[in-house]
């Protein structure tokens, strides 16, 4: 297996303030974790178009969200999402590796792809940013290989601690659009009830009690998620990789360690690999314990090219 490991130095000037959790250091962790790996391809991440990113966020939005950004200093989305100087480019950045992802996955020139990105994406709803996210990178990729590859079917699994409710809002209305997520709840942002189905019974939400752990992650996954997205028939597969349901981190109360997310990793390439060409991108969406976070992506990314 070729695995692209898509990265930027713009992430760290994203400056969220001194004691958000969603920093800089998350980042520096990751990439400190990847270079103790080897037998992967590494570029650096181009910007999004306007045009690829309109596709999950219409109208005005990225021209809102820049809006946002300060001369100086630091400012406040919402109490959560906090934007400074450098965050524009981080943005832009974010959505763009995750675009070049698929670019090079479904050309062929890798078998799949890892974005080290900041700042995460999966909260963002088409016309709102939230939850420390500011554009939805993983709904960009998704709609970037319906667009520019015909990969009309398109689907996206996210296993952070928290529901991505900005992806399920994207694709609620897309008949061609599966999302699927394992998350704490009830928790933040309170959306991810099994009775959330989307309007053509595209979403999957397995909600998981605060305290479970491995066994019952696998078991939804098992289960109710992989059956699913194998029924879907998937032509593309983006993962939203987050990794706060770690059982050291301070976001969350699952009870997950890395061998659970490279198990989850490995099954759902099995998925791909039997239906869409093994096309699989996947993209850093949370994750807090900065030393769990650094096994966790070694793990995943240890799998992405192994397994």
């Amino acid at each position: 297996m070729t695995t692209l490991v898509l990265s930027h130095d713009s992430y760290l000037a994203h400056d969220t303030g001194p004691y958000h959790p969603e920093n800089p250091g998350r980042l520096r962790s990751v990439l400190k974790a990847l270079d103790q790996l080897s037998g992967f391809v590494r570029e650096a991440a181009p910007e999004a178009t306007a045009e690829q990113i309109a596709r999950a966020h219409p109208g005005s939005y990225v021209d809102d969200v820049l809006a946002t950004i300060p001369r100086e200093g630091l400012s406040h989305i919402d109490g959560d999402t906090v934007v400074s100087t450098g965050s524009a480019q981080a943005m832009l950045r974010a959505a763009g590796a995750v675009v070049r992802a698929v670019d090079a996955v479904a050309a062929g020139e890798v078998d799949n792809a890892f974005c080290a990105a900041r700042p995460p994406g999966h909260h963002a709803e088409s016309a709102r940013p939230m939850g420390f996210c500011l554009v939805n990178n993983a709904a960009v990729g998704a709609l970037h290989a319906r667009a520019a590859y015909g990969h009309n079917r398109i689907a996206v699994v996210d296993f952070d601690v928290h529901h991505g409710n900005g992806t399920q809002e994207i694709f609620w209305h897309d008949p061609e659009a599966f999302y699927a997520s394992t998350h704490q709840y009830p928790f933040y942002p309170g959306t991810g009830s099994r009775q959330e189905r989307g309007a053509h019974k595209n979403v999957v939400n397995v909600p998981l009690a605060a305290g479970q752990g491995g066994d019952v992650f696998r078991g939804g996954l098992t289960d109710e998620i992989l059956p699913a997205l194998t029924a879907f028939k998937p032509d593309f597969i983006i993962i939203s990789a987050g990794f706060d349901a770690h059982k050291d981190d301070p976001l969350g109360q699952l009870r997950l360690t890395e061998t659970d997310f490279a198990w989850a990793t490995g099954a759902i390439m099995d998925v791909a690999r039997n239906l869409c060409g093994g096309r699989v991108v996947s993209v850093l969406e949370g994750g807090y314990n900065l030393d769990a976070l650094a096994d966790c992506v070694a793990a995943h990314v240890e799998t992405l090219k192994d397994h």
